[in-house]
Formats: structure tokens, C-alpha cells, sequence
């Protein structure tokens, strides 16, 4: 039974880190679908047969191919009857989207839009909330889902923030600024006279955690009263507080490859990334890094020739 090593194959995974919610399920129903079938070892003609009736979309099948491929590759390094089915059959070439990098100024709007937002009768604590929030994203680079997942524990009295078993269950440190603890303290200062006995830094109306759809919803609004980007096809996101930090982290650095070497460890450690090529991205969104690059690398081959 096929059921047994999805078991063993999903419990694997998950001690490297992965949450495989999703995978899981499809190779549940996939295994059901072979156990129906009589099939013992998987087959490509089966899989695609199978992957055609339930998916109803391109990305549905492709999502499906993928976590059965996956199994395969494990299977068949045990038992070579299993076939590894390809799994680009209905994917298109994708492009990560470029990340719109706000400026300074930008930031600074957003941040004193967010400061003169109302304050509803039930959550007075909405401006200053807000204010923090998104200025500790913007500091700090932190996914939104770790920040409004922070509990009052979790801010360390030596200007620390313990990020827990978040994205690939992964749990890190991330020190703070002085600057950022400043703000972070007074914060908290006016939170503990109203949050009354909910943990959490940044709770909700009901003394819950915020919801993400909220706080998009929130930023959104932010950006139209700041005035940023007003005419791009497709708006920046909170996440792009995100992205405009590691860019700005990798300005930082020098040219030469050591300095850029041991800045992408720290900077991929620091962002709580669990492959460094994640990292590696940022620094083709970071044209005036990959200038300087370059320029040392025309200075480095032109000394060499000489």
C-alpha cells in the first residue's frame, strides 16, 4: 500500500522543515486513486490520467504533477519500477514579478499616513498600531505573517526579537536597531493601556491576532492617501517592504566577492531564508549593485590582461 510511504515520505520532509500542507493532501487522494486502480508502483500514463480528471486548471495539474514527482524521485531510489513522472507538462515559463523598492521618502509617507488613520472607537491603539507595524517591516525585513504573529515574549529585553518556527518552521534572532527599539518601546508603552490581557503585539479589535487580509487591505489604503506609484499596473505590496530592505542590506556592502559573500550569509540568516538562493535573487533587483560588480569585474580582467 502505497499509503504507508506517503507516511514516510511526508514525515521525512517535515523533519527538514517543510510543512507540505497541500502536498500532502494530493498524495493522499493520488494514492487513494492507485489503490482503486490496483496499481502497486507509480506509472506516468496513470498519473496524467488521474492529474487530468481532478485538476481543473493549468496551475491545479501543475501543482499536482509536481507533489507526485516528488514522491516518485523519493520511491524510485528504493524501487526503480516506480517511474518519475515529468512534471513541466502544463507549466508555463514563469518570471518572479520585479519588486517595487520604495524610496526613503516613500516610506516615510506611508508610515505618517498610517499615523493620522482614525481612530475607531474600539481600537484606539489603530495609528499607533499601524505606524509600528509597518516601520518594523520596513526596518527589519520581516515576512508580515512573523510580524503580526509576535507575542510580547518575543521582544527581548536586549533589543532581540525571537521570530518562532515560522516559514519552513524555521526560528531565528533578529536584532534591532537602536532606533527601531526606541520606537518599539514607546509603542509598546501606550499598547499596555489598552490591549489589556492579549499577548500579542499588535492585536486585533477583538484582542486577537491581526489578520492579514485586514492589514493588507490597511496598506492598500495607505498607499492611495501617500500617493505612491498611483498609475502601476500592479500595486506594491507590504510585502515589498520586505524586498526594499535586503536591496538596500546589499547596497551596503562592498564589491569586492568576500564583502559580497559574507553579506548574503548574513543577509539570507537574518531574513530567516531556508535556501540562500532566495537571497540571491535580490541581487538582480539591485541594478546598482550588479553595476559595481560588474565595474570590478572589467577592472579585475583588465589588470589580469595587463
Amino acid at each position: 500500500m502505497l499509503s504507508a510511504e506517503v507516511d514516510r515520505y511526508i514525515a521525512l520532509r517535515r523533519t527538514l522543515g517543510y510543512k507540505l500542507v497541500k502536498t500532502e493532501r494530493h498524495l493522499r487522494a493520488f494514492t487513494r486513486h492507485m489503490d482503486a486502480s490496483g496499481e502497486t508502483h507509480i506509472r506516468s500514463t496513470v498519473l496524467l490520467d488521474w492529474v487530468t480528471a481532478v485538476g481543473r486548471t493549468r496551475d491545479a495539474r501543475t501543482e499536482r504533477m509536481r507533489a507526485v514527482g516528488g514522491f516518485a524521485r523519493f520511491l524510485q531510489a528504493e524501487d526503480a519500477r516506480h517511474e518519475v513522472p515529468p512534471t513541466d507538462i502544463y507549466s508555463l515559463p514563469s518570471h518572479r514579478p520585479a519588486p517595487y523598492i520604495y524610496t526613503p521618502d516613500e516610506i516615510a509617507r506611508i508610515l505618517d499616513a498610517a499615523g493620522r488613520l482614525g481612530r475607531l472607537g474600539p481600537n484606539p491603539l489603530r495609528p499607533d498600531l499601524y505606524v509600528t507595524l509597518f516601520g518594523l517591516i520596513a526596518a527589519t525585513g520581516l515576512r508580515i505573517s512573523e510580524a503580526i504573529a509576535l507575542r510580547l515574549d518575543d521582544v527581548r529585553p536586549d533589543g532581540v526579537l525571537h521570530i518562532r518556527a515560522t516559514k519552513f518552521c524555521k526560528s531565528r534572532l533578529v536584532p534591532l536597531h537602536a532606533t527601531v527599539i526606541d520606537a518599539l518601546g514607546r509603542y509598546l508603552a501606550k499598547r499596555k493601556r489598552v490591549a489589556g490581557s492579549c499577548d500579542y503585539v499588535f492585536p486585533s479589535v477583538e484582542l486577537r491576532q491581526l489578520c492579514p487580509t485586514t492589514v493588507n487591505y490597511t496598506f492598500r489604503c495607505l498607499l492611495e492617501r501617500a500617493d505612491i506609484a498611483p498609475d502601476r499596473a500592479r500595486r506594491p505590496r507590504v510585502h515589498d517592504l520586505r524586498h526594499t530592505f535586503a536591496t538596500r542590506a546589499l547596497e551596503q556592502c562592498g564589491a569586492s566577492r568576500g564583502e559580497v559573500a559574507r553579506h548574503f550569509v548574513a543577509l539570507s540568516t537574518y531574513l530567516g531564508h531556508v535556501n540562500i538562493q532566495h537571497t540571491y535573487w535580490y541581487l538582480q533587483a539591485t541594478p546598482q549593485m550588479m553595476t559595481d560588480i560588474a565595474a570590478a569585474a572589467e577592472m579585475l580582467v583588465g589588470s589580469a590582461a595587463a
